[in-house]
């Protein structure tokens, strides 16, 4: 695999904390509004750009895009973001209570993506390609980097350790407790010796971040793969370090049928009230119940996922969602949110009923990406967020 140093548009010291945001797509509008309050550096403002403009106008129309450009460029100007003279690698930890992860942050080939080097475990929607698409045409730059990660290598985790005994370029915890520290990872030798080390890596998995993979090698191709449009920004992690919470479902309704006949239908392919083999919680009419399963014999790796049994045996058949991708009767939440977020929906009567899901380990995301298969929708939540505005690679 290779992986590139890069001169990086990036805060001044003193600015990072406030640039630094959370990715535009775990926010609407009305939280990115809320964030950015009196914030004029906040990198919302370049992210959601509509949170700037009249009501109602789409953060994916040609406005929007028109306004993030003034934005970023107003940070540039006001220097608060500011150029690096020389390319380089930097090393970014992140720290949430008691986990914490480092990752490389580079730019990575997008030829590299398209041959699978940089393998992916889902798909991506054409609405949301072309906008991330269009973003880069208009800025002319990666504003959010991907997340990947590696399988360990002791050798790159050597050389972190040694970059991160110099003092942090960065060093913050943010308002939601998560801490940020970066360092620079500079010097020939050390670039050099980085670079060598990541062509033995014959493999990274996209963790998040597929729709701004997929736009970046668009954006790419259409321009023959040349200079600097070749390489997009990502953040690679040890697979070891990394923390897969669950993607939590909702379902508005039950399908037409009363509670009695949805809990007949459920108990004929869920054992109700018990642990067992393979195990979800869910909360219906005011409590938690646990539901378990076995998986049948032969399922293969996408099939053995908690999400596809539920899919396949409850969801799809009993109450009627047969493509989640596009159903408006589901719903997700991620599993930062807790089991408060999910029952206070249901007892609000704004859904019927929801599941808590165990969750997908690394192992089990890398082994699916390894056989050209794709997982459910939403079937992994990274925790904690890669920041927007720490790290910006321009292109051409």
């Amino acid at each position: 695999m290779h992986i590139k140093p890069f001169a990086a548009l990036r805060p001044n010291r003193e600015d990072a904390a406030l640039v630094a945001s959370v990715p535009y797509d775990v926010v609407d509008a009305a939280e990115a509004k809320t964030l950015a309050a009196g914030n004029d550096k906040s990198f919302l403002h370049v992210s959601r750009p509509e949170i700037d403009l009249a009501p109602g106008v789409a953060f994916s129309s040609e406005e929007a895009y028109v306004q993030a450009k003034k934005a970023l460029d107003s940070l540039v100007a006001r220097k608060v973001l500011v150029r690096d003279p020389q390319p380089k690698y930097y090393a970014y930890r992140q720290t949430m209570l008691s986990h914490s992860q480092i990752g490389i942050v580079a730019v990575f080939d997008t030829q590299e993506y398209l041959s699978g080097v940089l393998k992916q475990h889902e798909k991506t929607r054409k609405d949301k390609e072309d906008d991330r698409t269009r973003h880069i045409e208009i800025l002319k730059a990666h504003t959010g980097p991907a997340f990947l990660t590696y399988r360990d290598d002791p050798a790159i985790d050597a050389l972190v350790r040694e970059a991160c005994r110099a003092e942090p370029l960065y060093d913050f915890t943010a308002p939601d407790g998560i801490g940020h520290t970066v360092w620079e990872i500079g010097g020939a030798c050390m670039v050099d010796e980085l670079g060598e080390l990541f062509e033995r890596i014959r493999v990274a998995y996209i963790a998040d971040g597929h729709h701004r993979s997929a736009a970046a090698a668009r954006y790419a191709r259409e321009r023959n793969f040349e200079g600097e449009s070749r390489w997009y920004l990502a953040v690679a992690f040890p697979a070891s370090q990394l923390k897969i919470l669950p993607y939590n479902r909702l379902v508005a309704d039950l399908n037409g049928l009363s509670d009695e006949e949805f809990l007949a239908r459920l108990s004929s392919k869920f054992a109700i009230g018990v642990r067992g083999e393979r195990n979800a919680r869910m909360y219906f009419r005011g409590k938690w119940t646990d539901i378990s399963w076995s998986l049948p014999a032969g399922a293969d790796v996408v099939a053995r996922l908690d999400v596809s049994y539920l899919q396949d045996n409850l969801l799809a058949p009993v109450l009627g969602i047969g493509d989640p991708r596009t159903d408006k009767r589901i719903s997700f939440m991620g599993g930062i949110r807790g089991d408060a977020a999910l029952a206070e929906k249901v007892d609000s009567g704004a859904t019927a009923v929801a599941f808590a899901m165990e969750s997908v380990t690394v192992d089990e995301m890398m082994a699916i990406a390894d056989s050209g298969a794709i997982m459910p929708p939403k079937s992994t939540w990274f925790e904690p967020k890669l920041r927007s505005g720490l790290f910006i690679h321009e292109v051409e």
